[in-house]
């Protein structure tokens, strides 16, 4: 019986620094996404009309702060608005999909 030919070892390391190059390109790449993502503030004078009232973009700021998982009552207190009006948005937000909604654009 013939003796089998002398299998060369494979070597792993260019294929792991393959790997690493590309997840260090992907982790690159999702912080400059990550970047464009607006962050929208709480205490922004323009969340509310002069009469008290949510603008579009503070019910929008609501249901960001929705989308985060935070509650009614964090809600109410960060935006300077009762129980009942975050109770209101939150409602409005569920209508509109919770967390599936389509986003507004902020700005």
């Amino acid at each position: 019986m013939p003796a089998k030919p002398h299998e060369e070892a494979f070597d792993a390391k260019p294929v792991l620094d393959l790997i690493a190059s590309i997840e260090a390109d992907l982790q690159r790449l999702k912080g400059l996404v990550e970047q464009r993502v607006e962050k929208f503030d709480p205490a922004n004078p323009h969340n509310k009309a002069p009469d008290g009232k949510l603008t579009e973009e503070g019910a929008e700021c609501c249901y960001r702060m929705f989308d985060e998982g935070k509650s009614r009552y964090t809600v109410a207190q960060q935006m300077k608005i009762s129980f009942a009006a975050a109770t209101h948005r939150f409602n409005n937000w569920r209508k509109l999909g919770g967390t599936k909604r389509q986003r507004a654009l902020l700005g």
